[in-house]
């Protein structure tokens, strides 16, 4: 099997690209309705680049949640990247400076699309991937920040729903064995049950508790 190049990575990511794009856009969009302005949305996703985390940051900040929940969510929701990141570790080489940018490409997407099997991650792949995923997820919320305002109420388009929807598309592959519906139905469950009269943030921060399952072995 011929080893697989930053074109590869690039190519097998496009069609997730135009995804992130949109939810770029969502982000953008949001952001700026909660207050946010037009700059801060596209300097949190250039430094930061983490959808999911940054989504749950505006829609705390959004629903009147603290500062700390907001913080709290989004640490909760990255925790995953320190197993992912341990993983493709000896595969980012280099100087100190080039591995932590290198580092900053590894998301989900790039992550799985450079897994060759038995532990191993093609490192041009993960590159190549990452980086139109960067490009894609900064270009989309720079779209949407700016163009917020002229794009209209972001509930009334449903982009509020984006983050709802991305959830939901980061769990269905991932959902196969029991354990894990179990772990998803038990999260949503006391997110619904918290969210009438907690804090904002504190549902969410409460539901990953659910997680706890994937400690019986």
């Amino acid at each position: 099997m011929a080893e697989r190049t930053f074109r590869d990575g690039a190519r097998a990511v496009g069609p997730l690209a135009v995804a992130v794009v949109g939810f770029g856009i969502s982000f953008g969009v949001l952001a700026r309705a909660v207050g946010f302005g037009w700059l801060a949305p596209i300097v949190m996703s250039a430094t930061t680049f983490a959808g999911s985390a940054q989504f749950a940051s505006v829609s705390v900040l959004g629903d009147g949640g603290t500062v700390a929940a907001a913080v709290a969510a989004a640490l909760l929701l990255n925790a995953r990247y320190a197993p992912i990141g341990i993983s493709v570790a000896p595969y980012l080489t280099g100087s100190s400076w080039s591995r932590f940018v290198h580092a900053q490409l590894v998301v989900d997407e790039s992550w799985a699309i450079a897994a060759e099997g038995e532990g191993r991650f093609s490192r041009s792949v993960l590159l190549g991937a990452g980086v139109v995923l960067y490009g894609s997820w900064v270009v989309g919320t720079t779209v949407g920040a700016l163009a917020g305002q002229g794009i209209g109420d972001p509930a009334t388009l449903g982009l509020d729903a984006a983050f709802a929807a991305l959830f939901l598309g980061l769990l269905v592959p991932i959902a196969r064995e029991r354990r894990h519906v179990a772990a998803a139905l038990l999260g949503a469950t006391i997110a619904l049950a918290l969210t009438p009269f907690a804090p904002a943030g504190v549902p969410i921060i409460a539901a990953s508790a659910a997680c706890l399952l994937g400690l019986k072995r």
